[in-house]
């Protein structure tokens, strides 16, 4: 083992270390919480007095092992800090999730997705071993083989059942660029059965599909980005200047072509936050030439958001223009490819929102997960939507009417924003007895949250 990699786990169990000093000075009867700057969840929460717990020692990457294809990384380093890591070897995760400021932890406990997710599944299908604190203060390794109901629970418990400290995760080649092919589609059938053969036959016009997405921008138009990794070097376009990723796939008819870096093509979406800088100003071109180009990125505009909600600027400004203040719709729904034709009709007449963001994925092993019990061997497609609609009538009304929609054609709802469900319908969707039994094992004075209370009552 190298020098480096030798003082990174010298540092990584020094970090541990403080985070359980931290622990064993909250007192007894007490719950807890990470102390963390940042968060990629986008629902409100109660104010707490709850103490930090130290995490200051876990955000970096410990080691990478080539030769096994696998990498230790702390339970709060970004994917920017392990992509940054495992590139110079040629090396990713399977599923690297959208925007840089993501953790792994976070992926894990809160799921993620990517282009890839249609032939590598979610995040934490690629960890072959979890480092955890529980809510009773220890430090457990999880695997398939130990503590092997935490390690299939813990996905979608959002730090409920404990907080992952260092995972262990496999890596898979790639190559230096991604040659990508926009495809537009005039008929969303139209699209999703092209979308069906790629992932049948992981083919385009007989070239290998790497990555798969798409964007629908209304009825009428939408695109599948097809990604196919390449070693042969050629021009290059670069999304973090004045170019927006999003506006780029958009042409008239048939297919365009692209090329982008490894790096870029993985971070493409950071640098607009998909389409979501808009509400900032970033896209219109005489600002964004003296927006420094440093702070084109998702951390930049998730600050800005806080900033928003904290003070509540977004309503106090509808107010002076005479109009009602607005309910936030930010989703990530998984609906069976066969359904989602028709809740996309749906959405698109009644939620006024685009563009929405399409990721097709199918889990990796033949056994699905308790808290997010999409089916083993069916092909689901993420449906994203981020926005702000009028509000109704009733607190959440087009949220609530989303929930229903999706339960309607047979889908789950990610848990990050907002959610409206009763506490009996939320234990049928996400685990009920499955995640009560391993909240009773390892939070068994109910030192961290339940999961109902984080979620729905955001506590």
């Amino acid at each position: 083992m190298s020098a480096p990699a030798t003082d990174a786990r010298t540092a990584h169990a020094d970090g541990v270390e403080r985070l359980l000093e931290s622990y064993r000075a909250v007192p007894a009867a007490a719950s807890v919480r990470l102390a963390k700057r940042t968060s990629n969840l986008f629902r409100s929460r109660a104010a707490t007095d709850a103490p930090g717990l130290d995490t200051s020692g876990l955000t970096h990457v410990i080691a990478v092992d080539p030769g096994a294809r696998t990498a230790d990384v702390a339970g709060m380093c970004t994917y920017d800090d392990l992509v940054a890591a495992t590139l110079p070897h040629g090396l990713a995760p399977l599923v690297v999730p959208q925007l840089k400021t993501i953790t792994l932890g976070g992926a894990v406990t809160g799921l993620g997705i990517e282009s890839t997710s249609f032939r590598n599944g979610l995040p934490h299908e690629s960890v072959l071993e979890i480092d955890v604190l529980t809510g009773a203060g220890e430090i457990i390794t999880a695997s398939p083989i130990e503590h092997a109901e935490l390690f299939r629970a813990f996905p979608n418990s959002y730090g409920t059942l404990g907080y992952a400290v260092r995972l262990r995760i496999e890596l898979e080649p790639v190559e230096p660029f991604v040659a990508l092919t926009h495809l537009r589609f005039h008929a969303l059938t139209d699209l999703i059965e092209a979308m069906e053969r790629i992932i049948e036959t992981g083919r385009l016009d007989g070239v290998a599909v790497d990555s798969l997405d798409g964007v629908v921008f209304s009825a009428e138009e939408s695109y599948l980005c097809v990604g196919t990794q390449t070693a042969a070097s050629g021009p290059v376009s670069d999304y973090t200047r004045q170019q927006i990723f999003y506006r780029s796939i958009q042409h008239d008819d048939g297919a365009k072509h692209d090329r982008l870096t490894m790096h870029d093509y993985l971070w493409r979406w950071d640098a607009d936050w998909f389409w979501c800088s808009q509400a900032f100003g970033a896209q219109h071109p005489l600002i964004r030439r003296f927006w420094p180009r440093r702070y084109r990125r998702s951390r930049s505009y998730s600050t800005l958001m806080r900033l928003e909600r904290r003070f509540d600027l977004g309503d106090r400004l509808e107010k002076l223009k005479g109009r009602p203040a607005r309910e936030r719709v930010i989703q990530d729904v998984e609906v069976p490819i066969g359904r989602t034709v028709g809740f996309l009709e749906w959405f698109l007449a009644n939620v006024p929102i685009e563009p929405i963001w399409l990721c097709p994925l199918r889990l990796r092993g033949d056994r699905g997960w308790p808290l997010y019990p999409i089916r083993p061997q069916q092909t689901y497609v993420n449906i994203g939507f981020w926005s702000t609609v009028p509000v109704g009538g009733s607190e959440g009304e087009t949220n609530r009417s989303i929930e229903r929609a999706v339960s309607e054609f047979d889908g789950h709802k990610s848990l990050y924003s907002d959610s409206y469900y009763s506490r009996e319908e939320f234990e049928e969707l996400y685990g009920g007895e499955a995640y009560r039994a391993v909240k009773r094992r390892y939070d068994p004075d109910s030192r961290l949250l339940d999961l109902y209370a984080k979620a729905v009552q955001r506590r």
